[in-house]
């Protein structure tokens, strides 16, 4: 897909931060999701509530005269799909409207990029996620670092960051933030270039 065909895709109506709901989890690598979702939280002031039904936390706020669904999955980060398939099919909203923001082993810690479409990356919440909607949705990918080989990801992403990699991440997270306004406009292009550029 072409930046231009990026351009003309629908605006994001489905924001989905991935992470595992156990609280002695919530500070680890494989929760960046939630960290990020949270400050949308705190953007518009509001807290999730539960739908055991569609296997979410969620909330849904008003923006520029349309509304977006910000959701946590309740399953384990692995069963992400069945939330994120049960919440879309009933809202009735399509994959290439769907945000899903993620940690990423293969991005330096502090590195943020949005991605359309495309591979799971060896992630199984976006393999979870693809199984159940297809490719075609958007990612935000948090950068939290590589444990140097394929043997030690598992408890590494399982594990909380060192004090200096919790703070640039937070930061990465806080600065991208400031351009959220042009992610949810939907000027996707713009918004990548702003945040490689950042």
């Amino acid at each position: 897909m072409s930046n231009n065909d990026k351009g003309s895709l629908p605006k994001i109506k489905l924001i989905v931060g991935l992470g595992n709901p156990q609280t002695n989890l919530l500070s680890t690598r494989h929760n960046a999701g939630y960290w990020y979702l949270d400050k949308f939280l705190n953007k518009f002031n509001t807290t999730l509530s539960e739908d055991k039904k569609l296997n979410s936390y969620f909330s849904k706020v008003d923006y520029a005269d349309d509304q977006i669904f910000l959701v946590k999955p309740t399953f384990f980060i692995n069963d992400s799909g069945k939330s994120v398939s049960s919440f879309s099919k009933y809202y009735k909203i399509e994959p290439e409207s769907i945000l899903v923001m993620h940690d990423d082993i293969d991005l330096e810690v502090g590195d943020i990029r949005l991605k359309f479409s495309g591979g799971h990356g060896g992630h199984n919440g976006l393999r979870d996620i693809t199984n159940h909607l297809g490719k075609d949705y958007w990612r935000l990918r948090i950068g939290v670092g590589h444990p140097g080989t394929k043997d030690l990801v598992h408890n590494y992403v399982l594990n909380n960051p060192s004090k200096q990699d919790a703070e640039e991440i937070s930061l990465s997270i806080g600065e991208s933030f400031q351009l959220i306004d042009i992610l949810l406009d939907g000027e996707f292009e713009k918004f990548t270039k702003q945040l490689h550029t950042r």
